[in-house]
């Protein structure tokens, strides 16, 4: 990667060095890259390398296998959202989980997409129930763009595609309300509006993030990711406060 312009998303910044940063941004076409930052920690760059800013982003490496030197312009600011609560967990959550999950270096256009669409979500609607349905689509399309998606397209025990309600925590397919009886209590809550569209109400945006959180820890956020999820329970925390 000699050199590459590109529009990206800031995902994660970590300190590096006296006064630098490395920042894990991502990108329409070239998915997650990381980057040092010259003088990322200065009061002038701070407020550029926020998770879910829009960046202008120009990374320069002399061979594919070197850190490559990043540049950055502000192309959309985000940072008003960090000052209030819920989204700013929100925000912090989503680019915790896309710079933890995502292999560097590997093209995912529509989790670019699905991301900018969830943070701009967040933007128009601060209040959560315009954007907390979004937030639990985005987090399913990633479990499916790694490999681990759901099937819910028809029951696992029956084979009927109508009436689905429950997903199996072993097979991650769905399962219809005959074919859960009696066994309820073992299967996750599969919420309509995942199925029908829509954003749900409050219990069946809980139930689905109850949903993905499931899948996420299980396939994806294991080993030394599973910090990140400390994120995602404050999200949960949160949301559930907000509407109590």
């Amino acid at each position: 990667m000699p050199l590459l312009v590109t529009p990206a998303i800031v995902c994660s910044v970590r300190a590096h060095g006296e006064h630098g940063a490395i920042a894990r941004l991502l990108t329409p076409d070239h998915g997650l890259i990381a980057g040092y930052v010259r003088g990322g920690r200065s009061r002038t760059m701070r407020p550029v390398l926020l998770p879910g800013n829009a960046v202008a982003a120009e990374f320069r490496a002399r061979t594919e296998d070197q850190l490559a030197g990043l540049t950055v312009e502000l192309a959309h600011s985000r940072a008003p959202l960090h000052a209030e609560p819920l989204p700013a967990v929100a925000i912090d959550w989503t680019c915790a989980l896309t710079a933890a999950a995502l292999p560097e270096g590997t093209p995912y256009p529509a989790l670019y997409q699905a991301l900018d669409g969830v943070l701009g979500a967040v933007e128009a609607a601060p209040a959560a129930r315009g954007w907390a349905a979004a937030l639990v689509r985005y987090e399913l399309l990633l479990l499916a763009e790694l490999g681990f998606g759901l099937d819910l397209t028809r029951c696992a025990a029956l084979g009927q595609a109508d009436d689905l309600a429950f997903v199996s925590p072993r097979s991650a397919a769905a399962v219809s309300r005959a074919g859960a009886i009696g066994y309820e209590k073992q299967l996750l809550p599969l919420p309509a509006f995942l199925l029908e569209g829509g954003t749900g109400d409050w219990p069946a945006i809980i139930d689905g993030l109850r949903l993905t959180g499931f899948f996420l820890e299980r396939s994806l956020l294991t080993d030394w990711r599973a910090d990140v999820l400390a994120a995602r329970e404050r999200l949960v925390d949160r949301l559930k406060r907000a509407v109590a």
